[in-house]
Protein backbone atom coordinates (compact mmCIF):
# COMPACT_ATOMS: atom_id res chain seq x y z
CA UNK A 1 0.00 0.00 0.00
CA UNK A 2 2.92 2.47 1.10
CA UNK A 3 4.92 1.60 -2.24
CA UNK A 4 1.60 2.15 -4.65
CA UNK A 5 0.53 5.22 -2.87
CA UNK A 6 4.59 6.91 -2.72
CA UNK A 7 4.40 6.22 -6.57
CA UNK A 8 1.13 7.48 -6.69
CA UNK A 9 2.57 11.03 -5.61
CA UNK A 10 6.01 11.28 -7.66
CA UNK A 11 3.64 10.60 -10.50
CA UNK A 12 0.95 13.26 -9.13
CA UNK A 13 2.15 16.01 -11.67
CA UNK A 14 2.35 13.50 -14.36
CA UNK A 15 -1.43 12.81 -15.00
CA UNK A 16 -2.57 16.70 -14.23
CA UNK A 17 -0.07 17.53 -17.08
CA UNK A 18 -1.24 14.84 -19.33
CA UNK A 19 -5.05 15.82 -18.90
CA UNK A 20 -4.22 19.35 -19.14
CA UNK A 21 -2.42 18.30 -22.41
CA UNK A 22 -5.26 16.32 -23.83
CA UNK A 23 -7.75 19.18 -22.88
CA UNK A 24 -6.41 21.54 -24.77
CA UNK A 25 -6.39 19.46 -27.81
CA UNK A 26 -10.32 19.25 -27.72
CA UNK A 27 -12.73 21.72 -29.22
CA UNK A 28 -14.24 23.90 -26.98
CA UNK A 29 -12.02 22.75 -23.69
CA UNK A 30 -9.52 25.09 -23.76
CA UNK A 31 -9.54 27.81 -21.25
CA UNK A 32 -7.97 31.37 -22.01
CA UNK A 33 -5.11 32.01 -19.46
CA UNK A 34 -6.05 33.94 -16.05
CA UNK A 35 -4.66 37.81 -16.02
CA UNK A 36 -2.53 38.29 -13.57
CA UNK A 37 -4.45 40.56 -11.47
CA UNK A 38 -7.13 38.13 -9.21
CA UNK A 39 -9.74 40.50 -10.18
CA UNK A 40 -10.45 38.58 -13.34
CA UNK A 41 -9.81 35.19 -12.45
CA UNK A 42 -13.54 33.86 -13.31
CA UNK A 43 -14.16 31.63 -15.69
CA UNK A 44 -16.67 31.78 -18.17
CA UNK A 45 -19.90 29.41 -18.11
CA UNK A 46 -18.08 27.81 -14.46
CA UNK A 47 -21.04 28.84 -12.20
CA UNK A 48 -21.13 26.05 -10.27
CA UNK A 49 -21.73 26.50 -6.58
CA UNK A 50 -19.65 24.40 -5.25
CA UNK A 51 -17.29 24.79 -7.40
CA UNK A 52 -16.43 27.82 -8.10
CA UNK A 53 -18.36 30.15 -5.54
CA UNK A 54 -21.21 32.19 -5.57
CA UNK A 55 -20.44 35.22 -6.69
CA UNK A 56 -19.47 36.67 -3.19
CA UNK A 57 -17.24 34.24 -2.29
CA UNK A 58 -14.56 31.50 -3.69
CA UNK A 59 -13.99 28.01 -2.36
CA UNK A 60 -10.62 27.84 -0.33
CA UNK A 61 -9.36 24.55 1.45
CA UNK A 62 -11.91 22.26 2.99
CA UNK A 63 -14.85 24.18 3.34
CA UNK A 64 -13.28 27.73 3.74
CA UNK A 65 -14.08 30.74 1.76
CA UNK A 66 -11.90 33.24 0.24
CA UNK A 67 -13.30 36.26 -1.61
CA UNK A 68 -14.34 35.87 -4.71
CA UNK A 69 -11.94 37.56 -6.12
CA UNK A 70 -9.35 35.09 -5.23
CA UNK A 71 -9.18 32.60 -6.84
CA UNK A 72 -7.11 29.13 -7.21
CA UNK A 73 -4.24 29.52 -10.11
CA UNK A 74 -4.95 26.30 -12.17
CA UNK A 75 -7.35 24.93 -15.05
CA UNK A 76 -11.19 25.15 -14.95
CA UNK A 77 -12.79 22.76 -17.78
CA UNK A 78 -15.64 20.96 -18.35
CA UNK A 79 -16.36 17.34 -19.18
CA UNK A 80 -19.56 16.34 -19.81
CA UNK A 81 -21.69 17.05 -16.48
CA UNK A 82 -18.75 17.58 -14.43
CA UNK A 83 -16.66 20.61 -13.70
CA UNK A 84 -13.16 20.32 -13.36
CA UNK A 85 -10.68 22.32 -11.63
CA UNK A 86 -6.89 21.17 -11.11
CA UNK A 87 -4.89 22.90 -9.61
CA UNK A 88 -0.60 21.79 -8.44
CA UNK A 89 2.76 22.74 -8.02
CA UNK A 90 6.55 21.57 -7.79
CA UNK A 91 8.27 24.07 -5.47
CA UNK A 92 12.11 23.82 -5.58
CA UNK A 93 14.00 25.73 -2.93
CA UNK A 94 17.61 26.38 -1.43
CA UNK A 95 17.77 28.11 1.64
CA UNK A 96 20.29 29.75 4.01
CA UNK A 97 19.35 29.87 7.47
CA UNK A 98 21.39 31.48 9.42
CA UNK A 99 22.47 31.21 12.98
CA UNK A 100 23.59 27.95 14.92
CA UNK A 101 20.20 26.65 14.98
CA UNK A 102 20.34 27.36 10.74
CA UNK A 103 21.55 24.64 8.14
CA UNK A 104 21.71 25.00 4.28
CA UNK A 105 19.58 23.15 2.38
CA UNK A 106 17.69 22.74 -1.24
CA UNK A 107 14.04 20.86 -1.13
CA UNK A 108 11.35 20.60 -3.33
CA UNK A 109 7.70 20.91 -2.07
CA UNK A 110 4.61 19.55 -4.79
CA UNK A 111 1.20 19.41 -4.56
CA UNK A 112 -1.42 17.85 -7.13
CA UNK A 113 -5.27 18.40 -6.53
CA UNK A 114 -8.37 17.25 -8.72
CA UNK A 115 -11.32 18.34 -7.80
CA UNK A 116 -15.13 17.69 -9.77
CA UNK A 117 -18.01 19.21 -9.29
CA UNK A 118 -21.92 18.08 -10.74
CA UNK A 119 -25.34 18.39 -9.72
CA UNK A 120 -26.73 14.87 -9.57
CA UNK A 121 -30.59 15.74 -8.70
CA UNK A 122 -32.49 18.75 -8.58
CA UNK A 123 -31.04 21.64 -6.77
CA UNK A 124 -28.67 19.27 -5.24
CA UNK A 125 -24.68 19.24 -6.07
CA UNK A 126 -21.45 16.59 -5.70
CA UNK A 127 -18.33 17.97 -5.63
CA UNK A 128 -15.15 15.77 -4.54
CA UNK A 129 -11.64 16.53 -4.09
CA UNK A 130 -8.16 14.88 -4.12
CA UNK A 131 -4.91 15.83 -3.18
CA UNK A 132 -1.68 14.30 -3.29
CA UNK A 133 1.78 15.82 -1.99
CA UNK A 134 5.15 14.26 -2.49
CA UNK A 135 7.23 16.08 0.08
CA UNK A 136 7.46 12.52 2.16
CA UNK A 137 10.35 12.52 -0.13
CA UNK A 138 12.15 15.17 1.79
CA UNK A 139 12.68 12.61 4.59
CA UNK A 140 10.59 12.91 8.14
CA UNK A 141 12.78 16.60 9.14
CA UNK A 142 11.30 18.20 6.19
CA UNK A 143 13.00 21.20 5.24
CA UNK A 144 14.60 24.18 7.50
CA UNK A 145 12.37 26.79 8.86
CA UNK A 146 13.96 29.13 11.72
CA UNK A 147 11.68 29.13 14.66
CA UNK A 148 8.77 27.07 13.66
CA UNK A 149 7.79 24.28 15.68
CA UNK A 150 5.44 21.34 16.10
CA UNK A 151 5.20 17.52 15.26
CA UNK A 152 7.84 14.92 15.35
CA UNK A 153 10.42 13.21 13.46
CA UNK A 154 12.05 10.06 14.57
CA UNK A 155 10.82 10.22 18.44
CA UNK A 156 12.08 14.11 18.78
CA UNK A 157 9.91 16.78 18.27
CA UNK A 158 10.33 19.36 14.75
CA UNK A 159 12.09 22.52 15.86
CA UNK A 160 13.23 24.92 13.16
CA UNK A 161 12.04 22.85 10.52
CA UNK A 162 8.61 22.27 8.77
CA UNK A 163 7.23 18.71 8.68
CA UNK A 164 6.34 17.41 5.18
CA UNK A 165 2.98 16.98 4.71
CA UNK A 166 1.42 13.61 4.46
CA UNK A 167 1.12 11.95 0.72
CA UNK A 168 -2.29 11.93 0.82
CA UNK A 169 -3.28 15.77 1.82
CA UNK A 170 -6.94 15.14 1.15
CA UNK A 171 -9.97 13.03 -0.30
CA UNK A 172 -13.13 14.50 0.81
CA UNK A 173 -16.90 14.79 -0.68
CA UNK A 174 -19.45 17.42 -0.17
CA UNK A 175 -23.24 17.17 -0.85
CA UNK A 176 -25.04 21.18 -1.10
CA UNK A 177 -28.20 21.13 -1.00
CA UNK A 178 -30.25 23.99 -2.20
CA UNK A 179 -32.54 26.01 0.43
CA UNK A 180 -34.05 28.56 -1.52
CA UNK A 181 -32.46 31.78 -3.25
CA UNK A 182 -28.78 32.23 -2.62
CA UNK A 183 -29.12 29.54 0.08
CA UNK A 184 -27.81 25.78 0.65
CA UNK A 185 -27.23 23.38 3.59
CA UNK A 186 -24.07 21.54 2.46
CA UNK A 187 -22.25 18.35 4.43
CA UNK A 188 -18.29 17.62 3.92
CA UNK A 189 -16.60 14.89 5.07
CA UNK A 190 -12.80 13.63 4.12
CA UNK A 191 -10.06 11.14 5.02
CA UNK A 192 -8.10 12.95 5.36
CA UNK A 193 -9.89 16.52 5.46
CA UNK A 194 -9.95 20.06 6.91
CA UNK A 195 -12.51 21.06 9.52
CA UNK A 196 -14.18 24.69 9.96
CA UNK A 197 -11.26 26.07 11.74
CA UNK A 198 -9.46 29.57 10.96
CA UNK A 199 -8.58 30.39 7.50
CA UNK A 200 -8.09 28.44 4.41
CA UNK A 201 -4.71 27.07 4.73
CA UNK A 202 -1.81 28.70 3.62
CA UNK A 203 -0.91 26.79 0.48
CA UNK A 204 -4.46 27.72 -1.37
CA UNK A 205 -4.49 31.70 -0.14
CA UNK A 206 -3.63 34.27 -2.96
CA UNK A 207 -1.86 36.33 -0.28
CA UNK A 208 0.88 33.37 0.49
CA UNK A 209 1.26 32.18 -3.40
CA UNK A 210 5.11 32.85 -3.84
CA UNK A 211 6.07 32.73 -0.01
CA UNK A 212 8.74 29.62 -0.59
CA UNK A 213 8.35 28.75 4.11
CA UNK A 214 5.20 27.94 6.14
CA UNK A 215 4.65 30.27 8.67
CA UNK A 216 6.35 29.68 11.76
CA UNK A 217 1.88 30.43 13.01
CA UNK A 218 0.72 27.68 10.74
CA UNK A 219 0.31 25.46 14.44
CA UNK A 220 -1.43 28.31 15.58
CA UNK A 221 -3.73 29.31 11.91
CA UNK A 222 -4.10 26.42 9.51
CA UNK A 223 -2.54 23.25 11.05
CA UNK A 224 -5.87 21.26 10.90
CA UNK A 225 -6.05 21.26 7.01
CA UNK A 226 -4.70 17.66 7.72
CA UNK A 227 -7.23 16.27 10.06
CA UNK A 228 -7.67 12.25 9.57
CA UNK A 229 -11.28 12.02 10.03
CA UNK A 230 -13.71 15.32 9.42
CA UNK A 231 -17.55 15.92 8.83
CA UNK A 232 -18.69 18.94 8.75
CA UNK A 233 -21.94 20.20 8.35
CA UNK A 234 -22.85 23.94 7.44
CA UNK A 235 -25.65 26.24 6.05
CA UNK A 236 -24.74 29.09 3.41
CA UNK A 237 -26.10 32.47 1.78
CA UNK A 238 -24.35 34.68 -1.16
CA UNK A 239 -22.74 36.51 1.86
CA UNK A 240 -22.58 34.25 4.84
CA UNK A 241 -21.50 30.64 5.67
CA UNK A 242 -21.69 29.14 9.73
CA UNK A 243 -20.79 25.56 10.29
CA UNK A 244 -19.90 23.16 12.68
CA UNK A 245 -17.32 20.43 12.54
CA UNK A 246 -15.97 16.68 14.42
CA UNK A 247 -12.83 15.87 13.55
CA UNK A 248 -9.57 13.75 14.93
CA UNK A 249 -7.42 16.45 17.08
CA UNK A 250 -4.36 14.57 17.10
CA UNK A 251 -2.26 15.95 14.35
CA UNK A 252 -0.59 13.45 11.59
CA UNK A 253 2.24 11.18 12.92
CA UNK A 254 5.31 11.19 11.19
CA UNK A 255 4.99 7.53 8.71
CA UNK A 256 3.73 10.35 5.95
CA UNK A 257 2.29 7.24 3.65
CA UNK A 258 0.48 5.25 5.52
CA UNK A 259 -3.37 5.77 6.25
CA UNK A 260 -4.29 6.42 9.88
CA UNK A 261 -7.20 5.28 11.84
CA UNK A 262 -10.19 7.95 11.66
CA UNK A 263 -11.71 9.59 14.87
CA UNK A 264 -13.82 12.36 15.98
CA UNK A 265 -12.55 13.65 19.17
CA UNK A 266 -12.28 16.97 18.91
CA UNK A 267 -15.11 20.08 17.66
CA UNK A 268 -15.10 23.55 15.89
CA UNK A 269 -17.29 26.15 14.91
CA UNK A 270 -17.29 28.77 12.32
CA UNK A 271 -19.01 31.94 10.57
CA UNK A 272 -17.82 33.70 7.40
CA UNK A 273 -18.83 37.21 5.76
CA UNK A 274 -17.90 37.81 2.14
CA UNK A 275 -19.57 41.43 2.14
CA UNK A 276 -18.23 41.99 -1.04
CA UNK A 277 -16.33 40.24 -4.10
CA UNK A 278 -13.28 41.75 -2.27
CA UNK A 279 -13.54 40.60 1.34
CA UNK A 280 -14.04 37.93 3.31
CA UNK A 281 -13.80 37.63 7.23
CA UNK A 282 -13.91 34.30 9.34
CA UNK A 283 -13.83 33.87 13.18
CA UNK A 284 -13.52 30.14 14.12
CA UNK A 285 -13.38 28.20 17.76
CA UNK A 286 -11.96 24.86 18.23
CA UNK A 287 -11.15 22.29 21.17
CA UNK A 288 -8.72 19.84 20.21
CA UNK A 289 -8.13 16.73 22.24
CA UNK A 290 -4.30 15.65 22.43
CA UNK A 291 -3.30 17.87 19.38
CA UNK A 292 0.60 16.68 20.33
CA UNK A 293 1.99 13.35 20.20
CA UNK A 294 5.27 14.07 22.37
CA UNK A 295 2.34 15.87 25.00
CA UNK A 296 -0.78 13.71 24.53
CA UNK A 297 -1.91 14.92 28.10
CA UNK A 298 -2.76 18.55 26.81
CA UNK A 299 -5.55 19.36 24.92
CA UNK A 300 -6.06 22.66 23.49
CA UNK A 301 -8.33 25.46 22.64
CA UNK A 302 -8.01 27.83 19.64
CA UNK A 303 -10.03 31.45 19.22
CA UNK A 304 -8.82 32.38 15.49
CA UNK A 305 -10.02 35.76 13.41
CA UNK A 306 -8.71 36.75 10.04
CA UNK A 307 -9.97 38.78 7.57
CA UNK A 308 -8.10 38.43 3.52
CA UNK A 309 -8.69 41.06 0.56
CA UNK A 310 -8.28 40.31 -2.96
CA UNK A 311 -8.34 43.40 -5.81
CA UNK A 312 -6.46 45.29 -8.08
CA UNK A 313 -3.42 42.86 -8.52
CA UNK A 314 -3.15 42.63 -4.03
CA UNK A 315 -3.58 39.63 -1.71
CA UNK A 316 -3.93 40.61 1.39
CA UNK A 317 -4.59 37.80 5.19
CA UNK A 318 -4.24 39.15 8.29
CA UNK A 319 -4.98 37.24 11.51
CA UNK A 320 -5.04 36.58 15.77
CA UNK A 321 -4.98 33.20 16.56
CA UNK A 322 -4.96 32.38 20.60
CA UNK A 323 -3.80 28.70 21.27
CA UNK A 324 -4.57 27.77 25.19
CA UNK A 325 -2.86 24.79 26.45
CA UNK A 326 -5.09 22.85 28.99
CA UNK A 327 -3.34 22.31 31.31
CA UNK A 328 -1.28 25.23 30.66
CA UNK A 329 -0.86 28.88 29.57
CA UNK A 330 -2.52 30.96 26.43
CA UNK A 331 -0.24 31.36 23.07
CA UNK A 332 -1.34 33.85 21.27
CA UNK A 333 -0.05 34.86 17.47
CA UNK A 334 -0.45 37.52 14.96
CA UNK A 335 -0.04 37.22 11.17
CA UNK A 336 0.00 39.55 8.62
CA UNK A 337 0.64 38.89 4.70
CA UNK A 338 0.44 39.60 1.24
CA UNK A 339 1.35 39.68 -2.71
CA UNK A 340 0.90 42.33 -4.98
CA UNK A 341 1.22 41.78 -8.83
CA UNK A 342 2.88 44.74 -10.12
CA UNK A 343 2.07 43.55 -13.53
CA UNK A 344 1.53 40.39 -15.43
CA UNK A 345 5.04 38.94 -14.91
CA UNK A 346 6.43 41.13 -11.72
CA UNK A 347 5.28 40.48 -8.28
CA UNK A 348 6.30 41.01 -4.60
CA UNK A 349 5.10 39.41 -1.42
CA UNK A 350 5.63 40.06 2.28
CA UNK A 351 5.05 38.71 5.82
CA UNK A 352 4.85 39.50 9.32
CA UNK A 353 4.17 36.84 12.15
CA UNK A 354 4.40 37.59 15.99
CA UNK A 355 4.24 34.43 18.16
CA UNK A 356 4.14 33.56 21.98
CA UNK A 357 6.30 29.94 21.67
CA UNK A 358 6.69 27.30 24.04
CA UNK A 359 8.43 24.57 22.31
CA UNK A 360 11.28 26.14 21.09
CA UNK A 361 13.42 23.75 23.30
CA UNK A 362 12.16 20.43 23.76
CA UNK A 363 12.67 17.33 26.72
CA UNK A 364 15.42 15.12 24.77
CA UNK A 365 13.39 11.48 25.41
CA UNK A 366 16.15 9.35 24.63
CA UNK A 367 18.60 10.55 27.01
CA UNK A 368 15.92 11.57 29.91
CA UNK A 369 17.37 14.85 30.05
CA UNK A 370 14.91 18.45 30.00
CA UNK A 371 17.11 21.32 28.70
CA UNK A 372 17.59 24.78 30.80
CA UNK A 373 14.89 26.60 28.94
CA UNK A 374 12.07 23.67 28.26
CA UNK A 375 9.04 24.74 27.60
CA UNK A 376 9.68 28.56 28.55
CA UNK A 377 7.56 31.13 26.63
CA UNK A 378 9.66 32.98 23.80
CA UNK A 379 8.12 35.77 21.77
CA UNK A 380 9.57 35.93 18.16
CA UNK A 381 8.79 37.84 15.54
CA UNK A 382 9.46 37.21 11.75
CA UNK A 383 9.68 39.62 9.10
CA UNK A 384 9.85 38.24 5.64
CA UNK A 385 10.08 40.50 1.95
CA UNK A 386 10.49 38.38 -1.29
CA UNK A 387 10.01 38.99 -5.31
CA UNK A 388 8.56 36.37 -7.94
CA UNK A 389 9.21 36.82 -11.85
CA UNK A 390 6.50 34.54 -13.56
CA UNK A 391 7.25 33.26 -17.24
CA UNK A 392 5.00 31.22 -18.55
CA UNK A 393 5.73 28.08 -20.23
CA UNK A 394 3.08 26.89 -23.22
CA UNK A 395 -0.72 26.97 -22.60
CA UNK A 396 -0.84 25.49 -19.19
CA UNK A 397 1.85 25.96 -17.43
CA UNK A 398 4.53 29.00 -15.29
CA UNK A 399 7.57 28.79 -13.57
CA UNK A 400 7.87 31.58 -11.28
CA UNK A 401 11.49 32.46 -10.09
CA UNK A 402 12.35 34.35 -7.19
CA UNK A 403 13.75 34.87 -3.49
CA UNK A 404 12.73 35.72 -0.09
CA UNK A 405 14.84 37.15 2.55
CA UNK A 406 13.80 37.21 6.59
CA UNK A 407 14.98 38.80 9.65
CA UNK A 408 13.89 38.20 13.34
CA UNK A 409 12.84 39.87 16.46
CA UNK A 410 13.48 37.80 19.67
CA UNK A 411 14.82 38.00 23.63
CA UNK A 412 18.48 38.24 24.11
CA UNK A 413 17.87 35.21 26.46
CA UNK A 414 18.02 33.28 22.91
CA UNK A 415 21.39 34.82 21.33
CA UNK A 416 23.13 31.51 22.42
CA UNK A 417 21.13 29.37 20.35
CA UNK A 418 20.24 31.62 17.81
CA UNK A 419 22.86 34.03 17.53
CA UNK A 420 22.35 37.46 17.87
CA UNK A 421 20.46 38.86 14.66
CA UNK A 422 19.60 35.48 12.67
CA UNK A 423 18.66 36.13 8.80
CA UNK A 424 17.78 33.69 5.67
CA UNK A 425 17.32 33.43 2.54
CA UNK A 426 15.45 31.36 0.47
CA UNK A 427 15.65 31.25 -3.35
CA UNK A 428 13.16 29.22 -5.73
CA UNK A 429 11.63 27.94 -8.59
CA UNK A 430 8.07 26.76 -8.73
CA UNK A 431 6.43 25.16 -11.65
CA UNK A 432 2.39 25.81 -11.47
CA UNK A 433 -0.47 24.21 -13.38
CA UNK A 434 -2.27 27.11 -15.42
CA UNK A 435 -1.05 30.51 -15.18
Amino acid sequence: MRRSLLGAAICAAAPSAALAQSMDNMPGMTMPAAPATPDHHDMAGMSGMTMMGDGASSPGSGSARLPANDRMIGLHVMAGDWMLMLHGYAWASWTDQGGPRGSREAFVQSMAMIEASRPVADGVDLTLRSMLSADPLMGRRGYPDLFASGETAHGLALIDRQHPHDLLMELSGRIDVSAGRDSRFFVYGGLPGEPALGPSAFMHRGSARFDPEAPISHHWFDSTHISWGVVTAGYATRHWQVEASGFKGREPDEDRTNIETPRLDSWSVRATWNPTRAWSAEISYGALHSPEALHPEEDERRLIASVSYSAHGLDVTAGYARKAIRPGRVLPAWMLEGTYAITRRHAVFGRFENVLNTELFERDEQLGLDPPLAGEPFRVSKFTAGYAYTLPLGKSFAVALGGAASAYAKSERLDSAYGRHPHSLTLFAKLMLGR
